[in-house]
């Protein structure tokens, strides 16, 4: 585990597995940069070095209760900052997230980051181009865990609630939240990846078509179960192959 400045000065965290040409990977909501880790092994054995950053408000790094913590597009600013630190010039590195880390991914690359190549995995064009219900669906359950209401075995409130996360930080990272309506100006080439059984990003196909270099590739599993399909991490190695 190592930790970096963001340009707040809070503290945010990273781990890195294997050494060569550099991914930077993102995980989703309420997660951390664990839940690579079996990929990231699989990718630096193909001669990668992966960078797995916790998002802010999540993980190791900083999970401050403060809502001015927050402001919007704030993962996006700490994604510079990591690359900055991290020395990564203009296409020395590439990009890839899952869910609300490819979110974050697109975010970057609409600012002028510049990867040789970037992945966004678990993710539809309705969720980056607005707010949508998902992300009502995240706030409703976190608050009634922060009011202490009770908590349905099986709902995304008992979910959220076992993964340990901060409720009241991850509440705000909801916050920062900047829709990307321009992605038909990203021209990094960009593979879309999306479970076969993944009804709730059903709109990934569209983001890859409105993508000017975007591709398309569907992978067995539902939003959930994809992440870790070997089929998922095959996909990711021959497209970063082809840079």
């Amino acid at each position: 585990m190592e930790k970096f400045p963001a340009a707040d000065g809070l503290e945010l965290a990273y781990r890195e597995v294997g050494s060569g040409r550099a991914l930077v990977l993102y995980h989703g909501f309420t997660g951390s940069g664990r839940d690579w880790l079996g990929t990231a092994s699989a990718l630096a054995d193909r001669g990668h070095r992966v960078i797995l950053p916790d998002l802010r408000g999540h993980g190791a790094s900083a999970t401050p209760a403060d809502a001015a913590a927050y402001p919007p597009d704030v993962l996006a600013d700490d994604g510079f900052a990591l690359l900055d630190h991290l020395g990564l010039g203009e296409e020395d590195y590439d990009l890839g997230g899952y869910s609300y880390g490819g979110r974050v991914v697109l975010r970057l690359l609409a600012r002028g980051a510049r990867p040789g190549r970037a992945i966004v995995a678990g993710q539809g064009l309705d969720a980056v181009q607005r707010a949508t219900s998902r992300t009502g669906t995240y706030h409703r359950a976190l608050t009634a865990l922060i009011d202490g209401e009770p908590v349905e075995p099986g709902s995304p409130a008992y979910w959220i609630g076992q993964g340990g996360g901060n409720p009241v930080a991850l509440r705000h990272v909801l916050g920062t939240h900047v829709p990307t309506p321009e992605v038909d100006r990203i021209t990094t080439p960009t593979l879309v990846l999306v479970g076969d059984e993944d009804d709730s990003h059903a709109t990934a196909g569209a983001l890859a078509a409105a993508l000017p270099n975007g591709r398309f590739a569907r992978v067995p599993g539902d939003h959930y179960t994809a992440m870790s399909s070997p089929e998922l991490t095959t996909a990711m190695a021959e497209f970063l192959a082809q840079a």
